[in-house]
């Protein structure tokens, strides 16, 4: 680290993330897991403590998994398999109305769960540490941003000049609590704890802020990551500001260990009364239950005026609560980070940041239309028959609320045509694209998950459990049966090109790394296990090292397991086992392309139209780079 100016420290960094919430952690992730040089800070001060977002959806969990560390939450977290449905009535009495299941059952190998946001948070810090020296920098916040534009393009160049200061810990943290009518003590709930196993650290941490107090440093990045919440300074310092529309309805939030008589109190219930607002019941763990709690949006003693927020107490929060349970009672006693690696790797050229807005805005958009839709939906008076017209239909509010529970998953996200996504006859670079081969594996779409049995030893995995999040593309070869003579021959093509010294597996990797650290090759064949063995497979299916040996990782097949019975992947995904197809996979686990078995040059053309080489002409890697227009600053 330099002086500038004879005080104040300089140091360059490739990635700075401001913002150590789950999103800027989840980037940290990308960046400890790909080996990046990156540095992490947040201007929240040591010890903090309730969470805010703590539902973890079925995507996220196989995020998680692929990290390592869904197990933990999958332990920890309270389950919902079941949503209740109260409404109304004809005597404006709540009953409830209906039952479903909370995660379409199929969709996911998990379901969804909640679990307190600092331990969220604790999984990934656990993570990080496990694989980099990055490390969280409490009690910092950014105070200065220069963007040297001249210097934009030049890819060994830090063009982002931030400066960092240190406040004070009183700055660093604050206040957490209020005071209830009746005298307790009430968390303000927006402040978390990353719940650290003592508290050596934190004391540690809060004497080395008590130290840096009031200091400054310079910081040169290539990349700037933004995830400093709703009012981001990152946004603002690069012009742009948060859109949207808001609401006409007030919601509070409680976190209460529940005295009632309502039977549902443990499952999911989206409760609607007849005149007072709804409730929304998510059970949580350690006994915990958290309602969301309709506001009236006017004051009726006060000529109609609307409800101060500010004036808003936990206290009159439940009083809402028990207006709209009654007759029943009740008181008290967590995609951008692998394409930013990729790109500062030398491995992807800068044209991949670009699909990042193109691919997250339409998401973001498509989220706020629907939320606006059914937070209407939901805090709007239930229809008393069908000639209500105004009021809402209980029929139009559960197939919202399914389709709401689908959107809100990750599952059905969709992303459109771009260089990472190859859309059937919508890319011209790429030929014999054909949806058709898998229709159950739907380009644009996370790649979904099924058993299979390992060639080699017949343990059982979940497919999605071999995609683990590290930066890697994966290559996926569904040869079909390959007992037949013609798809062994088929096979045995592909394999030849792919073993070729100028291979795009071999092109895009860098000297000296792991074969399959950029693109990894896998195999899932359908021929019966016990009639095959991994060496019926050309060498490239199955690596060589002179240290580990064969791989036996990398070939899979589509069979009964001992214990857990036929994941028929070929029937679910509608692959022809006389035909197969391939499948490029990105590290995020969504579908790029989906070809013919053998369509070497299709693939080869997808990874050229955005992958750097890494053996150039004058024989230097990571020379060759598209010259490519792109913000360096990225929110």
């Amino acid at each position: 680290m330099a002086i500038a100016n004879g005080n104040t420290p300089e140091s360059n960094v490739d990635v700075l993330i401001v913002g150590a919430g789950p999103a800027g952690l989840m980037m940290a992730e990308w960046m400890a897991k790909c080996g990046i040089n990156a540095r992490i800070v947040d201007k929240r001060g040591t010890k903090i403590f309730n969470g805010q977002a703590d539902g973890l959806q079925c995507r996220t969990l196989e995020i998680f998994d692929s990290f390592d560390f869904g197990h933990r939450a999958w332990i920890e977290s309270n389950h919902m398999l079941e949503i209740s449905l109260w409404n109304p009535d004809s005597q404006g009495v709540i009953h409830r109305s209906d039952r479903i299941p909370d995660t379409i059952p199929g969709i996911s190998r998990f379901q969804q769960v909640v679990l307190h946001q600092g331990r969220i948070e604790r999984f990934f810090l656990d993570s990080i540490a496990s694989c980099s020296d990055i490390k969280v920098e409490r009690g910092v916040m950014p105070t200065g941003l220069e963007i040297d534009e001249s210097k934009a393009e030049d890819n060994d160049a830090y063009p982002i000049k931030v400066t960092l200061r240190h406040p004070s810990e009183e700055e660093a943290t604050p206040k957490q609590s209020s005071t209830s009518t009746n005298g307790s003590s009430i968390q303000d709930g927006l402040f978390r704890s990353n719940l650290a196993p003592d508290d050596t650290q934190d004391l540690i941490a809060a004497a080395a802020l008590a130290d840096a107090a009031n200091t400054t440093e310079i910081i040169h990045a290539k990349y700037m990551l933004g995830a400093d919440g709703a009012h981001s300074w990152v946004r603002n310092q690069l012009g742009f500001k948060l859109e949207g529309d808001s609401t006409d309805y007030i919601w509070g939030v409680l976190d209460i260990v529940p005295i009632t008589d309502f039977p549902d109190i443990r499952m999911r219930c989206a409760i609607h009364s007849a005149s007072s607002g709804s409730v929304m019941v998510i059970p949580r763990e350690n006994k915990l239950v958290r309602l969301y709690i309709q506001l009236t949006t006017a004051d009726k003693t006060n000529g109609g005026a609307r409800v101060d927020r500010s004036k808003v107490t936990p206290d009159i929060i439940l009083q809402s609560a028990q207006r709209i349970m009654a007759p029943y009672t009740i008181t008290y006693p967590y995609n951008l980070g692998w394409k930013v690696a990729n790109v500062v790797k030398g491995i992807s050229d800068r044209s991949i940041l670009k699909t990042y807005q193109s691919e997250r805005r339409k998401i973001a958009q498509d989220l706020i239309q629907f939320d606006h839709k059914f937070s209407r939906l939901f805090s709007g008076r239930p229809a008393k028959d069908i000639m209500d017209e105004e009021g809402i239909s209980m029929d139009t509010f559960k197939d919202a609320f399914q389709k709401g529970n689908l959107f809100a998953s990750g599952i059905a996200v969709e992303y459109s045509s771009s260089v990472l996504v190859v859309k059937p006859s919508a890319y011209s670079g790429v030929g014999a694209v054909s949806q058709k081969l898998a229709p159950g594996i739907e380009v644009g779409k996370r790649m979904p998950s099924v058993k299979v049995l390992n060639q080699s030893d017949a343990r059982p995995s979940h497919f999605q459990e071999l995609l683990k999040s590290n930066g890697s593309w994966r290559v996926v070869i569904f040869p079909g049966n390959v007992k037949n003579a013609i798809q062994k021959q088929r096979l045995g093509s592909l394999g030849e090109r792919l073993a070729s010294s100028d291979s795009f597996l071999k092109r895009f990797t860098p000297p000296g790394a792991r074969y399959d650290s950029v693109i990894e090759l896998l195999t899932v064949h359908a021929a019966p296990r016990q009639e095959a063995t991994v060496f019926d497979f050309p060498d490239v299916f199955r690596p060589f090292n002179d240290v580990e040996g064969w791989d036996y990782w990398k070939i899979f097949v589509d069979d009964e397991s001992y214990h857990e019975g036929h994941g028929e992947l070929y029937r679910t995904f509608g692959i022809d086992p006389q035909e197969g197809c391939s499948v490029i996979i990105r590290p995020d686990q969504y579908v790029s392309y989906v070809g013919k078995m053998d369509a070497y040059e299709d693939m080869e053309d997808f990874f050229s139209g955005f992958m750097v080489s890494q053996i150039s002409s004058k024989g230097a890697a990571g020379s060759e780079r598209a010259d490519t227009d792109v913000s360096v600053a990225v929110i």
